[in-house]
């Protein structure tokens, strides 16, 4: 299987998604359309599509980021898997007609997020993930709710059977948390969650999350 990667800012990779692509013996493609002149892959050669997090808004109005947007149309016409994180769960949601925007609290550092649905086998019903964000998806209307959190509710969704869009952050692992927060510390300030950026950085990564991670990408794709 080839899966690309829509990276959208040095510091927020693919974490433990590498990790599972790996295991599973897939190929994996990494794309960088914020810098490379809005290089993006073909739906015919992507059979599963990340998006990742990023520091833009789907309301920008870039030509790449409006591309992004019609290849992830492609893909859920031809009825292909995507992960979306963060930037990433807003431009799926932004790209089937539904509003992404600013959310009524900055959540920056680490909290609970809790289940909602038992769609998806054997996931914990709390777990503590990385928040970055301060914009919010509106839960498409076929879409099924999947997490929410103290602050937020609409932390996670679930299309139909094979897209799944956080606007939390479960992939990345010790080193991927401190590359984001050494690059981007100043974005902690007012956060509601108050931890300074050193606070986030000595925070253990739960080792679940990226047991979670691997039965989400599993689930979509359908892998054994």
């Amino acid at each position: 299987m080839r899966i690309n990667v829509l990276q959208h800012t040095p510091n927020e990779g693919v974490g433990s998604i590498g990790d599972w692509a790996k295991e599973r013996g897939h190929d994996l493609y990494i794309y960088h359309p914020y810098f490379y002149n809005g290089v993006l892959p073909s739906a015919e050669e992507t059979d599963l599509l990340i998006i990742l997090g990023g520091p833009m808004s789907p309301n920008d109005t870039d030509d790449w980021i409006l591309k992004e947007r019609e290849l992830i149309r492609e893909l859920l016409k031809a009825n292909k898997p995507m992960f979306g994180a963060c930037y990433g769960a807003q431009q799926i949601t932004k790209a089937i007609g539904y509003t992404v925007s600013k959310s009524p609290v900055k959540e920056v550092g680490w909290d609970k997020v809790y289940l909602e649905s038992d769609t998806i086998p054997d996931l914990p019903k709390e777990l503590m993930a990385l928040h970055w964000h301060e914009e919010t998806f509106q839960i498409p209307k076929n879409a099924e709710l999947l997490f929410s959190s103290e602050y937020l509710t609409n932390q996670g969704f679930l299309l139909k059977d094979n897209v799944i869009g956080l606007q939390f952050h479960f992939e990345p692992g010790s080193f991927d948390v401190k590359e984001i927060v050494t690059n981007d510390f100043s974005y902690a300030v007012d956060s509601v969650l108050n931890q300074t950026p050193q606070e986030i950085i000595d925070y253990e990564v739960p080792k679940e999350n990226k047991d979670v991670m691997f039965k989400l990408l599993d689930f979509i794709t359908k892998s054994k």
